[in-house]
Parts: C-alpha cells; structure tokens; sequence
C-alpha cells in the first residue's frame, strides 16, 4: 500500500474511533447541549407545542455539522423566522448536562415532531436541504 493510501486509512480510522468516542460521550452525559441564535439563553423548549419542530443535534466543530450550518441556517429563514416551523441547532458541546434528553447516538442527529409533539423521524448523520424540506411537506409545513 502506498504512503499516501496508507495515511488516508489511517486518518479515517481516526475520525472514526474519534466519533465513536463522541457518541459514547454524549450518550453518558459527558456532552452537553446549547442551540442556535434562536435561544441565546439556553436549550430551546422541544418540541414547541402545536408546531412541527426539526432539532439538529451537533457540534460547531464535527465536520458534518459545518456542512449542515448553512442549510440550517436558510432553514431558521425560510421556515423558523416566518412562523411555518420550529427550526433548531443544538450544540452538544455547549450545555453539558443536556444531552440526554435526546437519545443520540451521533452527531450530527436530525429530530422531528408533529405538531402535537410526538417524535416521527429520526435521521443521523449528514442530511441535505432537500431531504428536510421533505421531512417538513410530510408533516404538512407548506
């Protein structure tokens, strides 16, 4: 194998033992939670009683996470400002004693709630604008 393909395996297996270590972090409470501009004070209220709410679960520094800031961001936008949905980002790294309220098992973790607040939908990992707006018409966000 040549040095480069080696190094790549190598840096991989890293990123992977370093997200399973995360995981397991945030599933025994060492990791905490904050949200967006949306709540500067603290954990938003989730779900928010009689809307559907989305809740991305993250961290400002995991890779997958910074490709989602600027979805989420239109998404706060188009749907949270306008009054159509609740839209959320929590940071797991900001509010320590919080994370286990919502079950995860990595980040970044999408969450959605009808409007009476039950849980529907449960997506980890990565998830594009298209595929939320999706989630969101489904749950009959116009």
């Amino acid at each position: 194998m040549s040095r480069l393909k080696e190094t790549m395996v190598k840096g991989n297996a890293r990123v992977g033992i370093m997200t399973a270590i995360l995981a397991l972090a945030v599933v025994l409470g060492l990791c905490g939670v904050s949200c967006s501009a949306n709540e500067p004070s603290g954990v938003p209220d989730v779900p928010v009683k009689g809307k559907v709410t989305m809740v991305d679960v993250g961290a400002k520094e995991c890779v997958p996470c910074k490709m989602m800031a600027p979805i989420m961001e239109e998404l706060e936008k188009e749907y949270h400002d306008t009054g159509r949905a609740a839209i959320f980002f929590i940071d797991v790294w900001k509010h320590r004693d919080k994370a286990q309220r919502f079950g995860l098992r990595v980040i970044p973790t999408q969450i959605f709630y009808d409007k009476e607040g039950r849980e529907v939908m449960r997506h980890e990992g990565f998830m594009d604008k298209k595929s939320i707006v999706a989630v969101l018409q489904k749950l009959g966000v116009e």
